[in-house]
């Protein structure tokens, strides 16, 4: 559970330097007349609950001996600390998605932990213990977007597709930064029956069905490579399947990804 604190000139040197050698403690500098100030407020609450660090609260007009020491020109201004030091700040009221970008990079939750002890399991094959972990994830955080995007990844895997898509639904367009993705999943619902059913009649079949299969496991550079082949041999085939397939992918693992970078090209190359 996460602390709360209103800091001053007073405290500093205690709440936030000392405490940071303990857990992370994120900084928030703000104004009772700060607009943006008071939207981030609650997000920031919310995630230091979540994610168990201390958020120390500066009031600027009341102390600006410290603002001024850390160089804060505008605000809302948010600082990490970790073991005394700053490591990272935004400034404004960011949209929570990146918010929790910046702070996963320092700071690991509940859910980051459940989510890795049931990726271990399912890799080692104990299925059935993995499927314990994601349904008790999906209980205690029924609208967090990340869990629902994991456990419908999940349930795809072990055919219970008609569970992921429920899931995937809760989705919805003005969450702009997971939509793509949820609409990727469900694209994957219909990989996983080419993966299951298809029968390999010709070469494009059996690519489809290979590069289906590899999607499915999460091999995505095996997958990209068989859904490129498809475009090089007939881009029409199954009505473009394997751009919007190389599409989906690249949805699946965001703009950012070198995967997603390198690919882009390659398929450009054979379409115009």
């Amino acid at each position: 559970m996460g602390l709360i604190v209103d800091v001053n000139e007073n405290n500093f040197e205690e709440l936030v330097i000392e405490q940071s050698y303990k857990s992370p403690v994120v900084v928030d500098f703000w104004a009772p007349w700060c607009g943006p100030c008071q939207i981030l407020k609650p997000v920031l609450e919310k995630l230091a609950k979540e994610y168990g660090f201390t958020l120390a609260k500066v009031n600027t007009d009341e102390n600006q001996s410290i603002a001024f020491q850390y160089g804060v020109s505008g605000i809302p201004d948010v600082r990490i600390f970790v073991n005394g030091k700053e490591v990272d700040k935004f400034v404004g009221a960011l949209p929570e998605p990146k918010i929790r970008q910046i702070l996963e990079k320092y700071i690991k939750t509940d859910i980051d932990e459940y989510l890795e002890k049931a990726q271990m399991e399912f890799m080692a094959g104990n299925i059935l213990k993995a499927e314990e972990l994601y349904n008790y994830l999906i209980q205690k955080y029924p609208d967090n977007k990340k869990v629902i995007l994991e456990v419908a990844k999940f349930l795809i895997k072990i055919g219970k597709l008609k569970e992921a898509e429920n899931l995937l639904n809760k989705i919805k367009e003005y969450d702009k930064d997971y939509f793509s993705k949820a609409q990727a999943l469900k694209e994957l619902i219909e990989f996983k029956k080419y993966c299951e059913e298809l029968e390999g009649e010709n070469e494009l079949d059996k690519l489809l069905k290979e590069g289906s299969c590899a999607l499915i496991r999460e091999d995505y550079k095996t997958a990209l490579d068989k859904f490129l082949k498809i475009v090089q041999i007939d881009k029409n085939y199954k009505e473009q399947i394997g751009r919007k397939a190389m599409v989906s992918v690249f949805n699946l693992l965001g703009e950012s990804n070198p995967l997603t970078k390198e690919y882009r090209r390659k398929l450009a190359m054979w379409l115009y």
